[in-house]
């Protein structure tokens, strides 16, 4: 086993190994082909030095040469890497740091919960510290439509998936006296959530309780899993309403990207209009 005295202090680095990684970034950042001049002017290496990690990186399966035989795209060792982290993702584990950390910005209780069937099953949770405690835990399953989160995952159902959940003529259970029980009015509602980019509760699962609830996506951008910051009415003040939601799909976004959807997939799939003014993603 190496010691740390055998493989540099922390914080070191080698210089071929980081540009190794540069590159494997570079190749990711681009859809196309990239020729050695293209890569040299992207990076300012000296050709010479460029040649050497591309042949490095093509005789390990890293990079392959482009179809038209001028350039190189990244090969099946990338995959192969990224699909060994996937197979390994855990995703309670992988998201309760962050599930606390929004509970802690916020300081409310936050979620994080997956679709089964027409219910949503909470997966992970944490407690503010306000005096007000939710009677909801972990491992408890509550009808999709009436929660924040809910509405996250049944959006982004297909029509067919939707329909086969809510035929025609299906009666909503009522859960409080806002609940939406008109199934073609939230059918209207979860079209809303996709154009917005997140969803609200207001007091349709727990009367004197609000929410705001954002998509977790996996790598292919699908969404798997909802997380939501549940407020009482009397905290949920306009000056605060701004700062939750931000916080929320800020936290939504960190889960996302660490069981590997790409950044750029989770901004363009779901980032709502005018969170770029609160420092949304910063």
């Amino acid at each position: 086993m190496n010691t740390v005295s055998e493989i540099g202090t922390p914080g070191s680095s080698v210089k071929s190994a980081d540009r190794c990684l540069d590159l494997l970034e570079l190749f990711a950042a681009t859809t196309s082909d990239l020729t050695l001049s293209q890569v040299c002017a992207e990076t300012t290496w000296p050709k010479s030095s460029a040649l050497a990690l591309l042949r490095t990186l093509l005789r390990r399966g890293y990079l392959i040469d482009a179809p038209s035989g001028n350039g190189y795209r990244l090969g099946p060792g990338v995959a192969a890497l990224g699909s060994a982290y996937l197979q390994r993702i855990d995703l309670v584990a992988v998201a309760q740091e962050v599930v606390r950390w929004v509970a802690h910005e916020c300081d409310e209780t936050v979620h994080l919960a997956v679709l089964r069937g027409t219910n949503v099953l909470y997966i992970a949770k944490e407690e503010g510290s306000g005096q007000m405690r939710m009677v909801s835990a972990v491992g408890k399953m509550i009808p999709a439509h009436g929660t924040g989160v809910g509405k996250v995952l049944l959006s982004a159902l297909s029509p067919g998936e939707f329909d086969r959940l809510f035929p025609p003529g299906h009666d909503l259970p009522r859960l409080t006296e806002h609940t939406v029980t008109d199934r073609d009015a939230l059918r209207r509602m979860l079209a809303e959530v996709r154009a917005r980019g997140y969803a609200m509760d207001d007091g349709e699962s727990t009367a004197g309780l609000r929410c705001i609830a954002g998509p977790v996506r996996d790598v292919t951008g699908q969404v798997v899993a909802a997380m939501s910051v549940s407020v009482p009415n009397v905290r949920f003040t306009p000056e605060r309403q701004p700062v939750f939601r931000r916080v929320l799909l800020e936290g939504a976004r960190r889960v996302s990207l660490r069981i590997g959807c790409p950044a750029a997939l989770w901004d363009a799939g779901f980032r709502p209009a005018g969170c770029e003014d609160e420092g949304y993603g910063q």
